[in-house]
C-alpha cells in the first residue's frame, strides 16, 4: 500500500487549507486513515482519523471545531479541511493507514503505513 498526501503550503493566520490523501495497492475496504503532524524536534502527534466503512471520526482536542476529516469510499482517499489556522498548526502532516478498520486510533503506532508528509506552514 502507498499514500500520497498533498494539499500543504504557505498560509496566514485565519485561512483555510484542505489537505488529500490517496491510497493505492491492496488495502481492502475494512480500513482506518488518519493525519497525524509533527514540528522538528517534537513527538508526531495525532491530528484526525476516519473509519472507511462507517466513517467514524475522532479528532484532537486542538483541532476540534476546525478540521474535519472525511473520506472518499471509491478513490480510497481521505481529506482534511483545515479551517481558522493558528501558526501553532505549523508542521508536517502525515496521512496513515491502519489495516484495522474496526478502530479509529490516535496512537501512531497502531498505523501499518505513512504518506511522504506535506508541509503546512501558517504565519501569524
Amino acid at each position: 500500500v502507498q499514500l500520497q498526501a498533498s494539499g500543504g503550503g504557505l498560509v496566514k493566520a485565519g485561512d483555510s487549507l484542505r489537505l488529500s490523501c490517496e491510497a493505492s495497492g491492496r488495502a481492502g475496504n475494512d480500513y482506518c486513515m488518519g493525519w497525524f503532524r509533527q514540528v522538528p524536534g517534537k513527538e508526531r502527534e495525532f491530528v484526525a482519523a476516519v473509519t472507511n466503512i462507517y466513517g467514524y471520526t475522532i479528532y484532537a482536542d486542538a483541532v476540534k471545531g476546525r478540521f474535519s476529516i472525511d473520506r472518499d469510499h471509491a478513490k480510497s482517499a481521505v481529506y482534511l479541511q483545515m479551517v481558522s489556522l493558528k501558526p501553532e498548526d505549523t508542521a508536517v502532516y502525515y496521512c496513515a493507514l491502519d489495516l484495522n478498520g474496526r478502530r479509529a486510533s490516535r496512537d501512531q503506532y497502531d498505523y501499518d503505513y505513512w504518506g511522504q508528509g506535506t508541509l503546512v506552514t501558517v504565519s501569524s
